[in-house]
């Protein structure tokens, strides 16, 4: 008998915390932190948890002996982990150090960047885990559970869906995925292989299944090309900061308009970080004529900041003031402060790429954003394209990979898989600390 238990990622998004247990083996896909349930007890920076002890205590990690530092016996073969966004990953420097985590070689490069640019502290510390990385064709060995990693289009690369081989037959996981993508052939690759597998369950995201909005990446840059085009005045894009492809499209844009593109010091470090994987393909953060480093008015810098400052074309609030027609500067809600100092005129634009808001505390953060941008004068642009799957992409590649059985997971409708797609196979509906059989 093998045995699933949903730790996380089960009627939420994220917080996958998914264990398979076969024979002596016992994997973990993914380690993520549950955002919604931290939520309900932390808000940073003014109130954060101190230790691993309050999150176990509150429920926000399982309750699991030897899965955490200075533990004894390891609670798990591995942890396998399908990409770096914090809901999949930020849990692995809670690990006892006996427990290797396997990542691909890009989700390593993203989780030491990262956390060299965060200050220190428990939920920081990578020291002494063991990483082995993977790429799609390798397989992973761990007794009676063999896993297959088969990578897939997100919002982040070195994304992974897995295929996992028991002695009762083989389990997909999705990860985080999408079908409209730049890179939409690596999820059909991972549908393939699944659909040859013939999976006893598949364990599949439906972040989207309520939100269908099917624009891909090149509209995006489409649109986003328009506004810039039309804009006299200095334009600020608002995009996350591992989405490299995302970056790349405004990287082309500022290149077509005879502009530069002036990025966060932590997308600089990130980047720079990224070049080490030469498959990415990603700009040079240093030395592409099109991409400038804005450094921020504060008193000191982090050793990382002064490597980059060292390093790269860095602009300041005075530069991009005095040329606001040749900038498109990357800027978040929390960058307000800073462009005051940048005084931008009322023949700018602001163009959000990242997700609309969608909670009530979303809302009210979008709601003191608008009123900056009606103080500047400056229009807002929605123009996204989602990091997953729509509705009837998901559709159509839970009919391609044909499962015996699906399980809902990273939603908070599970339920509307069964109204969506009952007429393709059984659907499992599963809770946190839910025990699946095959």
């Amino acid at each position: 008998m093998v045995k699933v238990t949903f730790y996380g990622g089960a009627a939420e998004i994220g917080g996958n915390k998914i264990m398979i247990e076969d024979e002596d083996s016992k994997i973990m896909l993914d380690f993520g932190m549950s955002l919604g349930d931290r939520a309900r007890f932390f808000s940073e920076p003014f109130l954060s948890p101190r230790d691993e002890q309050g999150l176990i205590q509150l429920g926000i990690t399982p309750k699991l002996s030897g899965l955490y530092k200075g533990e004894q016996t390891p609670a798990a073969t591995a942890v396998i982990l399908s990409h770096s966004h914090i809901d999949h990953s930020m849990c692995v420097s809670l690990l006892n150090r006996d427990i290797p985590v396997y990542c691909g070689e890009t989700t390593k490069l993203i989780l030491e960047a990262t956390t060299g640019m965060r200050q220190g502290g428990f939920e920081n510390n990578l020291s002494g885990i063991q990483f082995k990385t993977f790429r799609t064709g390798d397989m992973l060995d761990f007794g009676a559970i063999r896993v297959e990693p088969v990578h897939v289009d997100h919002s982040v690369p070195g994304s992974y869906g897995f295929l996992v081989h028991t002695s009762n037959g083989t389990i997909a996981y999705s990860g985080d995925f999408r079908a409209h993508g730049p890179r939409a052939d690596m999820t059909l690759d991972f549908a393939v292989k699944a659909r040859s597998r013939e999976p006893r369950v598949f364990l599949c995201e439906g972040t989207n299944l309520v939100r269908g909005d099917l624009r891909t990446e090149s509209e995006v840059s489409e649109k986003a090309t328009r506004v810039v085009e039309d804009t006299k005045g200095l334009v600020l894009a608002n995009f996350s900061t591992a989405d490299t492809d995302r970056l790349r499209t405004f990287h082309e844009i500022a290149k077509n308009t005879d502009r530069v593109l002036a990025i966060s010091l932590k997308q600089a470090y990130l980047l720079d970080a990224l070049l080490k994987d030469s498959k990415l393909g990603t700009p040079d953060p240093i030395h592409d004529p099109h991409i400038v480093v804005y450094q921020k008015t504060k008193k000191t810098y982090y050793h990382w900041e002064q490597e980059i400052i060292q390093k790269a074309s860095v602009k300041t609030s005075k530069d991009v003031r005095s040329s606001q027609e040749k900038v498109i500067l990357a800027a978040t809600s929390y960058d307000m402060n800073e462009i005051l100092e940048i005084r931008p005129g009322p023949a700018g634009a602001f163009i959000n790429s990242s997700s609309e808001p969608f909670n009530e505390e979303m809302e009210i953060d979008h709601e003191r954003f608008v009123n900056w941008l009606n103080y500047f004068g400056l229009p807002l642009y929605q123009i996204h394209s989602s990091g997953h799957i729509m509705p009837n992409e998901l559709r159509q590649v839970v009919a391609q990979i044909a499962p015996s059985r699906l399980v809902p997971i990273h939603t908070e409708q599970p339920r509307l898989f069964e109204l969506f797609m009952k007429d393709l196979t059984t659907i499992d509906q599963v809770q946190k600390e839910s025990v699946l059989t095959i």
